[in-house]
C-alpha cells in the first residue's frame, strides 16, 4: 500500500452509503476522499489521490448501475473485492423538531422511491429530491432547517447531530446494494480468490453465447451475474459482464482456457474473494479503529 491508512474514494460525502460500504470492507480507520461523481473517483485513483475506490454496482431493487460498468472498462482498474450493504433508511431531523411540524422531506430520488409506503400515509409532505442522502442530512444541520426531514442512514444522523424520528421506513426490508472495491494494478496483491468479474464479446451468431455459458456449467463454475451493454458505436455488438464463482481453482483455470476460444476482447476485470459476512476485510488491522479522517473533496 502507498499509505498506512488507506485513502478511499467514494461518490458522495461522509456518512453516505458508500462510506458505510468502505467502513464495512476496510474498517473505520480510513481517509475518505469525497467525490461528486463516480468518474471522479476513478480520476482520483488515476491521479494518485486515492488508493482504492468503493463503487456501487447493483441494487436488489433498482438493479444494475449501468454507467459504472462502462467505467470499469474505460479505466481498467482491477476489482479486488466486494461488499454488500443492507439499505436501511431512517427519517431524521434537528433535535427538538416534532414530526407534525414538518413540511418537507428531502433525499436521493432512489431512496425516496424505496419509501413509497411510508409517504402514502403522509400525503401532506412535500418531497424535495437531492443528489446524496448524507448531503441532505448535512444541509439540515448547516441551515438549521426546522421544517424539513431527511432520509438517510444512521451514520448521517450521528455525524450531523440529528434525531431519528422514525427508523426503517424503507418499504422493502431486504434491500441490499453491492459495492465493488478497486485499486491500481501496482497496489493489487495477488491472492487466492473464489470469484471473478469478466467482460467479453461473442460473435453475432446462433448459439455463440450459449457455448460460453455451457462451459461454465461443464467446469462446475457458477455464473452469479450476467449483464449486457451495447458496444459504443457498433450495431448488434455487446459487451457481456459476467461474475463467476468456484470452489476449486482448477475448475476456474480450465473454464478460462476454454472460453477464450469462443470470445473476443476478453478481459478479467478482477479476481477476489466472494463476500461473506464472516470473511475478514482486506485490511484486518483497520477493523479495530474507531475514528476516520476526510482528506478533501474532489471537485
Amino acid at each position: 500500500m502507498k499509505t498506512e491508512i488507506p485513502r478511499v474514494a467514494i461518490q458522495g460525502i461522509r456518512a453516505s452509503f458508500h462510506e458505510e460500504a468502505a467502513f464495512k470492507f476496510f474498517g473505520e480507520k480510513i481517509h475518505t476522499i469525497e467525490c461528486n461523481s463516480f468518474k471522479q473517483t476513478f480520476e482520483a485513483l488515476k491521479n494518485g489521490e486515492a488508493d482504492y475506490i468503493v463503487m456501487a454496482i447493483e441494487n436488489s431493487i433498482a438493479g444494475s448501475i449501468l454507467p459504472n460498468y462502462s467505467l470499469l472498462m474505460s479505466y481498467s482498474f482491477p476489482v479486488v473485492g466486494e461488499v454488500y450493504v443492507p439499505i436501511q433508511l431512517h427519517l431524521m431531523a434537528l433535535p427538538g423538531v416534532k414530526f407534525e411540524d414538518v413540511k418537507y422531506v428531502t433525499s436521493h430520488p432512489i431512496a425516496i422511491r424505496q419509501c413509497v409506503d411510508f409517504f402514502d400515509e403522509y400525503p401532506n409532505l412535500n418531497i424535495v429530491e437531492s443528489n446524496d442522502t448524507a448531503a441532505c442530512a448535512k444541509r439540515i444541520r448547516d441551515e438549521q432547517l426546522t421544517d424539513t426531514v431527511a432520509i438517510a442512514n444512521s451514520l448521517a444522523a450521528n455525524l450531523y447531530g440529528l434525531d431519528v424520528l422514525e427508523r426503517r421506513i424503507e418499504s422493502n426490508k431486504k434491500n441490499f446494494t453491492r459495492f465493488l472495491i478497486l485499486t491500481t494494478h501496482e497496489n493489487a496483491k495477488k491472492k487466492p480468490g473464489n470469484k471473478a468479474s469478466l467482460c467479453f464479446q461473442v460473435s453475432n451468431e446462433v448459439g455463440s453465447l450459449a457455448k460460453v455459458l455451457n462451459i461454465f456449467a461443464q467446469e462446475n463454475v457458477n455464473m452469479s451475474k450476467i449483464q449486457s451493454m451495447p458496444v459504443l458505436g457498433k450495431r448488434n455488438e455487446y459487451n457481456f459482464y459476467v461474475d463467476i464463482e468456484w470452489t476449486e481453482t482448477k475448475h476456474y483455470d480450465a473454464c478460462i482456457r476454454q472460453i477464450l476460444k469462443y470470445t473476443q476482447n476478453f478481459n478479467i476485470l478482477g479476481e477476489y474473494e466472494r463476500y461473506e459476512e464472516e470473511i475478514a476485510p482486506l485490511l484486518p488491522k483497520a477493523q479495530k479503529a474507531k475514528k476516520y479522517i476526510t482528506i478533501k473533496k474532489i471537485e
